[in-house]
């Protein structure tokens, strides 16, 4: 026989197993690709930056050891081999420091991008770049 107490336990049983698939299930599509930022323009940028896939979107994720020695209206885009690509621009950069994410637009596609940028949209040149691989 069911009780009260055994159905409360049951379901938050079920709750945890659902919340630990959910969590192995975003975990598993993982970094697609990471780099580290070297600085670029004078500017020292450092850290490291994660492109990841989740579900079918992809976020841009700046880790922890992100840092930036500033830079007026800094922003994060793409770039290949080099080059910059200022229709990739995905906002404004929220911190010089730390931890942060940026969501890329559905109907981009990263597979034609292989460098993260923190770009400075009012000098026009970059502040740092990372590869990714």
């Amino acid at each position: 026989m069911m009780t009260r107490r055994s159905l409360f336990a049951k379901a938050a049983a079920t709750g945890a197993a659902l919340a630990l698939v959910g969590t192995r299930a975003a975990l598993a599509g993982g970094a697609k690709k990471k780099g580290t930022f070297e600085g670029r323009s004078n500017h020292i940028t450092s850290g490291s930056v994660k492109l990841v896939k989740d579900g079918e979107r992809y976020i841009v994720e700046l880790g922890d050891d992100f840092w930036l020695d500033g830079g007026p209206d800094p922003r994060v885009a793409f770039g290949k081999d080099g080059t910059y690509a200022p229709d990739t621009k995905l906002g404004a950069l929220l911190n010089l420091t730390g931890s942060q994410s940026y969501a890329v637009p559905p109907t981009m596609d990263v597979s034609g991008y292989n460098e993260v940028y923190i770009w400075c949209e009012v000098a026009g040149v970059p502040l740092g770049v990372a590869s990714l691989k």
